[in-house]
C-alpha cells in the first residue's frame, strides 16, 4: 500500500467513526477491516511522516466531518465518534511528533464552568485542539472559577476555552474573566467561549476575546490568530 492510499484509508475511517477494526462504521459492513488505530500504527511502521498523517489523514477528514455537520448529515454523536478517532490517533502519534520536532502551538486550558455538567462539546474541541498541535489541559466539567484561573497561571497558558450549555451557568464565564483581571492574567491569555446560549455579543459583554459556535470555528479562529501574529 502506497503512502497516499494509507492516508486516504485513515481519512475514510475517521469519517466513518471507526477507532478500531471491531467498529462497524456509519455506513455499516466495515467490521473486521483496519480502523484508525491500526492504520496509524501501520503508517508509522511504513515510515510515513507523522505530520503527514495529522494533516492529510486526520485534519482533512475532520474538515469533511465539519461539512457534514453543517449540512446536518451528521449529528453531534457522529461528530464525537469521528473526533474520538482523532484523539486515539493523536495518542499514538504524539511521541513521534515530538521526536520529529513538530512545533507545539502552545498550551490551551479548557473547562466547562462551575455548575454545568455538560462536556460533549468541550470534549470535541479538546480533541480537535490536540489534533491541531496544541497542548490541551482539560479540567473537565463543573470547574470552579479559582481552579480555572490557577490552571492558567500554573501552565502560563496563552489560551483558555470556556464552555457552558445553560443560561444560568454561562454567567459564570463573567466571573472567570473577572478573576483573570484581578490576578493580572487577563492580558496574557486569549479567552474563547462556546456553548449553545453564548454569542459574540455575550463574549464582548463579559470581556472575552471571541465566541466560537463549534470546534471547527475554534480551529479556524486560532489559525487566523496565528497567521496575523
Amino acid at each position: 500500500m502506497e503512502e497516499k492510499d494509507i492516508l486516504e484509508m485513515i481519512s475514510f475511517n475517521v469519517i466513518q467513526g471507526r477507532v478500531e477494526a471491531e467498529d462497524e462504521g456509519f455506513d455499516g459492513g466495515l467490521e473486521g477491516q483496519p480502523g484508525v488505530t491500526e492504520l496509524v500504527e501501520d503508517a508509522l511502521a511504513r515510515g510515513v511522516d507523522p505530520k503527514s498523517i495529522v494533516i492529510d489523514g486526520l485534519t482533512k477528514a475532520m474538515e469533511v466531518v465539519g461539512d457534514k455537520f453543517e449540512r446536518e448529515e451528521y449529528l453531534i454523536p457522529d461528530m464525537l465518534a469521528s473526533a474520538e478517532c482523532v484523539g486515539a490517533a493523536m495518542d499514538i502519534l504524539s511521541p513521534h511528533l515530538i521526536q520529529a520536532g513538530v512545533e507545539n502551538k502552545g498550551k490551551f486550558v479548557i473547562a466547562t464552568v462551575a455548575g454545568d455538567l455538560h462536556d460533549i462539546g468541550k470534549n470535541i474541541v479538546a480533541i480537535m485542539l490536540k489534533g491541531a498541535g496544541y497542548e490541551v489541559i482539560d479540567l473537565g466539567n463543573d470547574v470552579a472559577t479559582d481552579r480555572i484561573a490557577e490552571a492558567v497561571r500554573e501552565n502560563q497558558a496563552p489560551f483558555l476555552g470556556l464552555s457552558a450549555l445553560l443560561t444560568t451557568t454561562m454567567r459564570v464565564m463573567r466571573e472567570v474573566v473577572g478573576r483573570l483581571v484581578e490576578e493580572g492574567l487577563r492580558d496574557k491569555v486569549t479567552v474563547l467561549i462556546g456553548g449553545a446560549p453564548t454569542s459574540q455579543e455575550f463574549a464582548d459583554e463579559i470581556g472575552a476575546d471571541v465566541h466560537c459556535k463549534d470546534a471547527f470555528q475554534a480551529i479556524d479562529v486560532l489559525k487566523s490568530m496565528a497567521s496575523s501574529a
